[in-house]
């Protein structure tokens, strides 16, 4: 597996790990309903994401109807039900599963995206599939968040870890009272 951090490129192991090995990758998370109104198709919480700014790259972006328009500019996608996630959180993946999840999506890249062959979209699966890998450079269980916007040419990406609110102390809390 090659990685990509910080626009270096890191070399694969030496040697070949097991199969039982993990990494992590994006998982999809959903805290409210407000994807399945949003976006044109909509990902199911615990399956695998990638950040798909792919799906993109040949559509007239100004021109997006409102849906599609959200899942571009916030939309991890999901790599079961190819639909649209605001949210992810860092998990942990087997190899033997990461690699099932990366021909999945080069079938994708063949039956919806033009890849002439299996040859051809396995790299790219990959390549979307190790740059996923690299935003998980956090502890399991983080929540992640994307901004898509296209700016002189070209897709931009800005991610970002959610954190929690903070925490309210109850105790001096007043939401009503009689005097």
């Amino acid at each position: 597996m090659i990685l990509r951090r910080n626009n270096q490129r890191i070399e694969p192991l030496k040697e070949k790990p097991s199969k039982t090995s993990t990494t992590k990758l994006p998982r999809v998370v959903r805290l409210d309903d407000l994807d399945t109104q949003v976006f044109p198709r909509c990902a199911h919480p615990g399956e695998w994401a990638v950040p798909g700014s792919f799906i993109f790259w040949d559509q007239d972006l100004p021109r997006l109807s409102r849906k599609p328009q959200q899942a571009f500019a916030q939309g991890f996608l999901g790599l079961d039900s190819f639909g649209w996630s605001t949210l992810v959180v860092v998990a942990q993946i087997t190899l033997t599963e990461l690699d099932q999840v990366t021909r999945r999506l080069a079938q994708h890249l063949i039956d919806f995206h033009g890849a002439p062959d299996l040859t051809a979209a396995l790299p790219a699966a990959r390549e979307e599939i190790e740059f996923a890998v690299s935003l998980c450079d956090h502890e399991l269980n983080t929540l992640i968040a994307m901004q898509r916007s296209y700016e002189n040419q070209a897709i931009r990406e800005r991610f970002r870890v959610v954190l929690p609110a903070t925490a309210v102390n109850h105790e001096h809390l007043r939401l009503w009272g009689v005097e």
